[in-house]
Order: structure tokens, then C-alpha cells, then sequence
């Protein structure tokens, strides 16, 4: 019964992508995200940030220095969070033990180190599972069922989602039928979990917000919706360079109504304490008017200044921001 409600979801949102996809590049630049809006369905509570408008989380790969390094370890980072930078919330990356995802008692430590100091586990970045949007149907029910353990691991830990990204070949038309067939799967797999499945823009056509909210909006899941990174837009690289760029505020606004998780992605600050390439006043603003009540998450992606003082870099701008708004 459950194999034949997947399969009725599926070919339903299927039918709808494909006349959508075939007018993407006709589409007016807000085309997409309104048409979005129309299909969003009431997504299930996340995490509520609680006392200001929004809380602060920290998000693991503000640090991965730290961890490939060896000076700091998984287990070890709530605690991290917490007595260091006054960071109550955190955001699992799974690189960092790949390894791990079915090893039960590394979990329940996992769980009880933050749980013993007040850290609260929102969600896990998955990554190296698989083209869940590849338009080959082997490669990508192997990588839905690679994810399988990231949901099981994100319930056992009280994380409201994991991320996941849409990668695969092909035209930006069969990637989008692939990866909607790939959301709607684990996304009926997560639902018996209360796991969100939420995919960022984390280049390639998840970079472009239009096409990224089209996939989102015909899945129909409640519990399918997107992590708006305030960088991450590049679209197409030559060279390890950025050749395409999708515009950065654009692509958060029309991320945000879909939005179940928000990335603050910081580089540089100048001497006000300003992000350099990143308006976080105006960002903040649009996260404000949106219906997202969420934690916004420090990811901290600089060289010049050390992790730890960009990460409380981040952090300050960010309670500056916020409390601004009241």
C-alpha cells in the first residue's frame, strides 16, 4: 500500500514538472518562485527558536579545520558550541563520520554529550551519498537508500531534518524528474521518522533558486522543503572560478517559502564587524518577512580570520542583526 501511494505521488508531481520544466527558461525571473507559493503545502514544525525573533546555531563545517585536523572530534562538539561560543543549537555535517551513520552506540553518545549541556541537534548535512537526482534509476534509488541511515540517525539525535543535494547528470529538464522521483521517495521514507528532507543550494542547478523551488513545489511533501544558504549560488565554475552566478538575494527570497532551515554563510568582515560580500541586514530582513521562525545557522567559510574568531564574528553580526529587528 505504502509502495503504491509513492508511486501515485510520483507520477502525479512527475506530470506537473515536466510541463513546468519545459517553460523554465520562458519564465519571468519571478515565475517560479510565485508558482511555488501556489503548490507549497503547510510544512510540519521544525525547531522554534524561542526569547528573540530568531536563535543562533552552529552549523559543523564552521570548524572543519578543527576536525580534519584532529584537534576536535564530533562527540566533542556540542560541548564545543556551547562552552565556547555560547551556541545552544547545532548542525551535524556528515563527512565528519561517514562512517558512523548505523554505528548505534556512537549515536547515543553522540546524543547524550548534547543533551548533558543544553545543545539542542537540528539537523544533519548529508553529503557523499549518492546523485539523488541522477536520471539513472539504479545509481539514484542507491543513493535514496544510502540516505535511509541519515534519517534514522537525525530522529534518534531529535534533528528536525537532514539536507541532502540534488546532484546528477544531464539536462537541468531530467535532473529535475530525477530529483523530484529521488524527494518524493525519501521524503515518504523521513515522514515515518517526522524528518524533514531539505536541500540546499550547494551549486550546479541547486544554485538556481527557480529551478531548485519548481523541483521543491511539485513534490507536494510537507515534509520536503529547502535550507536558503545566504552564499552558495554559483551556478557553473571553469577553473575552480564562478563563471555563473544566480543573484544571492534573489535566490534566498524565493528559497525562503519553502524554507524549514537557514544557513548564514559568512567569509570576511571588515572593521564595523560587516560581512564583506554578504548584506546580512538585508538577508535578515527577507528571512524576517518570510513565515520561517527557525534557528538561522552560523557557517563560518573564511581563510583570513581563524574559525573560531569567525565563527564569533558571525555570531556577533548576527545578534546585532537580530536584535535590531526587535
Amino acid at each position: 500500500m505504502q509502495n503504491d501511494r509513492r508511486q501515485f505521488l510520483k507520477q502525479g508531481a512527475l506530470t506537473t514538472l515536466g510541463l513546468g520544466l519545459l517553460g523554465l527558461q520562458a519564465c519571468s525571473p519571478n515565475a517560479s518562485s510565485k508558482e511555488a507559493e501556489q503548490n507549497k503545502t503547510t510544512p510540519p514544525p521544525v525547531e522554534k527558536a524561542s526569547s528573540a525573533l530568531f536563535q543562533v546555531s552552529l552549523a559543523q563545517w564552521s570548524l572543519h579545520r578543527m576536525i580534519r585536523s584532529g584537534e576536535l572530534d564530533t562527540i566533542g562538539f556540542a560541548a564545543k558550541a556551547k562552552n565556547d561560543f555560547g551556541i545552544n543549537a547545532v548542525e551535524y555535517v556528515s563527512q565528519f563520520f561517514t562512517k558512523r551513520g548505523r554505528d548505534k552506540p556512537f549515536i547515543r553518545e553522540m546524543k547524550k554529550r548534547a543533551d548533558d549541556n543544553g545543545v539542542k541537534s537540528l539537523l544533519i548535512m548529508v553529503d557523499g551519498m549518492g546523485p539523488l537526482a541522477h536520471p539513472d534509476n539504479n545509481l539514484r534509488q542507491e543513493a535514496i537508500q544510502q540516505h535511509y541511515q541519515w534519517v534514522e540517525m537525525a530522529h534518534t539525535l531529535g534533528c528536525h531534518s537532514i539536507r541532502v543535494n540534488l546532484e546528477g547528470e544531464g539536462s537541468a529538464e531530467d535532473m529535475g524528474h530525477a530529483g523530484l522521483d529521488g524527494l518524493v521517495t525519501l521524503s515518504e521514507f523521513a515522514k515515518d521518522f517526522d524528518v524533514n528532507v531539505i536541500v540546499e543550494n550547494h551549486g550546479g542547478n541547486s544554485s538556481n533558486a527557480q529551478w531548485l523551488t519548481d523541483v521543491i513545489g511539485r513534490t507536494r511533501m510537507p515534509n520536503c522543503g529547502t535550507l536558503p544558504d545566504f552564499g552558495n549560488f554559483c551556478i557553473k565554475k571553469k577553473d575552480n572560478n564562478c563563471v555563473e552566478e544566480y543573484d544571492k538575494y534573489k535566490g534566498v527570497k524565493e528559497l525562503l517559502p519553502f524554507a524549514k532551515a537557514v544557513s548564514a554563510k559568512s567569509y570576511d568582515f571588515d572593521a564595523q564587524g560587516n560581512e564583506t560580500t554578504i548584506d546580512f541586514e538585508r538577508m535578515m530582513q527577507m528571512v524576517k518577512d518570510s513565515a520561517y521562525r527557525g534557528y538561522v545557522g552560523v557557517e563560518y567559510e573564511g581563510n583570513r580570520l581563524s574559525e573560531t574568531e569567525g565563527i564569533k564574528a558571525t555570531k556577533k553580526l548576527l545578534d546585532r542583526v537580530i536584535g535590531a529587528m526587535g
